[in-house]
């Protein structure tokens, strides 16, 4: 099909033809659609190809959604052959054409989504299924607000002692640490070089990042981003966000991680997410109406989040290396457990003003895909409203103390498993991308569990 429709993201190229005219400078954009695993995959494109894009979309092929993890083709989530592997028209998303920080020569970057050549929504697209998540609950006169925290471990480039990472050495003055740094302001002083070009990439990117941390392992970082009105742009800021790390730590000669658990005998790295509710004119639905007494609104969330935790765990844990995030006492929740200020739970409410009140989810690993994790948490919400369902009995005192819940896969193929057979997952994330999402799992658990690793080496080849 050749004819030219109209954009159907809602993207203008009034909007393009300024930010052209804003930024004379800028020789080249690179172009990023993002696939099931949150990678960007896309192009970069001359500067007279960005108002192409706006007025007929850019041809991309539909495998690139069909991919795994090492880029590799999944032929089970039909995206590929079945379809004879052809192109389809990504669209750029309004509000993402961006300039990029330090680039020489000077570059921009734009987000695009996939549609069909007739400019329906390619039901594949991540980014998508939290759109739909969002429209559906609009439909019901609810606007979720929210914002996810980045956790990370900057790292060095070369392996410590008997090939294992080690914490990347402070780029200010070389100095070295291998201690747990939690909340130390001196040490973050050692990395103040590198976070100033985050933030100032932040900043030329339109993202309000706010208060960095060092966190409970060594090397690791977070960084907590500006609370938004609309949780697809709060999920736009994460993937861009951890583009930034990731290209500003290797400026610097080191490597931003984004596992997450790559130091085995310490914390994880999370990507919780606070979500709230509000009405149409902004006032938010989760706070109490009366001092003591929780909104009703807010349990239910609560409920549905837990009753449907257990078959979504593949979204909050989607990669083998994930589930070595879940031990005890390493602030990954074993348990469907919600309380107030309390760190063990999956499911907190923090302190602080009734006002802001919000749920902060905390099972998904900084390794998962926010589009995912968003639609997920938000068709949760939608499930527990609709079925008024009872959160049952906040948790005081230690989480962990009340051990894993019996329905909560144990590992990532048990996972793979319960992800499969929920229909409310398949509701949750639409049935297109959730076949897509749990081919591509299951591939990569394929790929996994036939790799012989040098753990079985250590374990096997002397002693068997």
């Amino acid at each position: 099909m050749s004819g030219e429709i109209a954009c159907p993201s809602g993207a203008t190229v009034a909007k393009a033809e300024a930010f052209l005219a804003a930024h004379p400078d800028i020789e080249a954009f690179d172009i990023i659609l993002h696939d099931s695993n949150g990678i960007g995959r896309g192009k970069i494109i001359r500067r007279h190809e960005l108002l192409s894009i706006y007025t007929s979309g850019r041809h991309l092929p539909i495998s690139i959604l069909g991919l795994d993890i090492c880029g590799e083709d999944v032929d089970e989530t039909g995206l590929i052959w079945d379809q004879g592997d052809g192109d389809l028209r990504a669209w750029p998303i309004p509000g993402s054409l961006v300039p990029l920080h330090g680039t020489n020569p000077p570059r921009g970057e734009v987000f695009l989504s996939l549609y069909t050549l007739e400019g329906a929504p390619m039901t594949s697209d991540p980014r998508h299924a939290l759109v739909r998540q969002v429209e559906a609950m609009a439909a019901e006169g609810l606007y979720p607000a929210g914002a996810f925290e980045l956790e990370f471990f900057l790292l060095a480039n070369d392996r410590g002692a008997e090939g294992r990472v080690r914490p990347a050495d402070a780029v200010l003055d070389g100095r070295r640490s291998s201690k747990t740094e939690v909340y130390s302001v001196d040490h973050l002083h050692g990395m103040e070089p590198l976070f100033s070009e985050v933030y100032a990439a932040a900043a030329k990117a339109g993202i309000r990042a706010e208060t960095v941390i060092s966190e409970y392992a060594p090397g690791q970082y977070e960084l907590t981003l500006h609370y938004r009105t609309n949780v697809l742009e709060a999920a736009d800021d994460l993937v861009r966000l951890k583009r930034i790390v990731r290209l500003t730590a290797r400026r610097f000669g080191v490597t931003a991680c984004f596992m997450a658990k790559p130091i085995e005998r310490y914390a994880g790295s999370g990507m919780h997410f606070h979500v709230s509710l509000q009405n149409k004119a902004g006032e938010n639905l989760f706070i109490e109406a009366e001092p003591g007494t929780w909104n009703p609104r807010l349990l239910n969330a609560l409920g549905g989040m837990k009753a449907t935790m257990a078959e979504s765990m593949l979204v909050f844990a989607p990669h083998a290396n994930s589930w070595r995030r879940f031990t005890s006492q390493s602030y990954a929740p074993v348990s469907t457990s919600w309380g107030v200020n309390n760190r063990s739970v999956a499911l907190r409410i923090p302190a602080g003003s009734i006002t802001a009140r919000r749920i902060e989810h905390r099972p998904a690993g900084v390794d998962a895909n926010p589009y995912l994790v968003g639609a997920t948490i938000l068709a949760a919400i939608r499930h527990g409203l609709k079925h008024q369902i009872d959160p049952g009995e906040e948790t005081t005192g230690n989480g962990y103390a009340e051990g894993q819940d019996a329905d909560m896969p144990r590992d990532w193929r048990s996972a793979i498993e319960a992800a499969k057979a929920s229909s409310f997952l398949k509701d949750a994330l639409g049935e297109d991308m959730h076949r897509t999402f749990t081919a591509v799992k299951a591939a990569e658990y394929a790929r996994v569990a036939r790799t012989v690793s040098e753990l079985d080496y250590d374990l096997y080849m002397h002693t068997v």
